[in-house]
């Protein structure tokens, strides 16, 4: 079978043949020239990362790097069924929802003595013991209990293959972010994120990129930030980001679409619309990278080092800031491991 078509190449492939999802080239220009004046600010940094991530343990310890791997590997599907039935979890008296759900329960076990973050634990973790360390404060429980014990212990077992830790797991693709995510997909099933569109395979890599995106982040927060090949990663296509860019005049679905998604109907992952709100997130956030450079250069810069990582750090917090605001674009909705 031949080998997937990388992200970048998958969304610009998914973007040229797209019928349902559609990059709108004045709403590129509009959030590039947005991003262009939050240039100088920290917003626009890795150190976003520490904001995005902020029940992460402290940077300076190697625990945070293997919390970022547990979390990433089940950095998957927390949207309710219902509004009204949101699981939650309260950790030193804030209460959290959606994938912060999942960041204060690793935090919470980790106070409560559970060794949650070591691979000897987690690779042999009972669906009960895990299902205490997700506990939420209410009747709602948090969805796929069963997939995420799955991808966990799978995640844990390759990591004691390698070293027992996701430092030396990781160590073996020596400092290119692009070795990284082939090495995470190559030996990690559950990161495996693809799909056939139009005959091609392709491929999108949400967590296998964020895990190393959020790699980077741990280090940059200790001043150690020497990956190399940053920009060969893409944004990481959710369904909180896809929304931001419709919001923001940068995307645009058909009516069809809109009318299928404010039924609520479910997408099956893979489905032709689905790949298609992902894939055109991808190529979008692309086209925003380039029209900021562009937008550098021609104000006197020389050079700009913010990627699509950064773009897409930026993104996600605005998205659940202005959640609001957005309310009237509706989310698509896919239960699957991947995002």
């Amino acid at each position: 079978m031949e080998a997937p078509l990388f992200p970048r190449e998958s969304g610009q492939f998914i973007a040229e043949r797209s019928q349902d999802v559609f990059v709108e080239d004045e709403g590129v220009q509009k959030v590039a020239e947005m991003l262009f004046t939050l240039r100088h600010s920290d917003d626009l940094t890795a150190s976003g990362w520490k904001k995005a991530n902020p029940l992460a343990p402290a940077p300076t310890s190697d625990q945070a790097l293997n919390w970022v791997f547990v979390v990433d590997t089940m950095n998957f599907s927390f949207w309710p069924e219902k509004e009204t039935q949101q699981c939650e979890v309260t950790y030193k008296g804030t209460t959290y929802t959606g994938y912060m759900t999942l960041c204060a329960a690793i935090t919470r076990a980790m106070d409560e003595g559970i060794p949650i973050t070591d691979p000897k634990y987690f690779s042999q973790i009972s669906v009960d013991e895990l299902a205490h360390v997700l506990r939420s404060d209410n009747e709602t429980p948090m969805p796929m209990l069963q997939e995420r014990h799955k991808v966990l212990t799978e995640g844990g077992c390759v990591l004691l293959e390698h070293g027992g830790s996701f430092r030396s797991f990781i160590s073996q693709a020596g400092n290119d972010a692009q070795k990284m995510v082939e090495l995470i997909v190559k030996k990690i099933p559950s990161y495996r994120d693809e799909a056939t569109y139009e005959g091609r395979r392709i491929s999108f890599y949400k967590r296998a990129q964020i895990l190393v995106a959020d790699f980077w982040g741990v280090l940059e927060a200790r001043g150690e930030g020497n990956i190399t090949n940053m920009d060969g990663l893409t944004m990481f296509a959710d369904y909180r980001v896809p929304q931001a860019l419709v919001y923001l005049g940068a995307l645009r679905y058909s009516d069809a679409l809109m009318q299928t998604l404010r039924k609520g109907e479910l997408l099956c992952s893979g489905d032709r619309r689905e790949v298609e709100i992902r894939g055109c997130s991808i190529w979008c956030v692309e086209l925003i990278r380039e029209r900021l450079h562009k937008l550098v250069q021609e104000g006197g810069g020389q050079s700009c080092d913010i990627n699509a990582v950064i773009i897409d750090f930026y993104l996600w917090p605005y998205a659940k800031q202005h959640h609001k605001e957005m309310a009237h674009i509706p989310i698509h909705h896919t239960r699957c491991i991947y995002y």
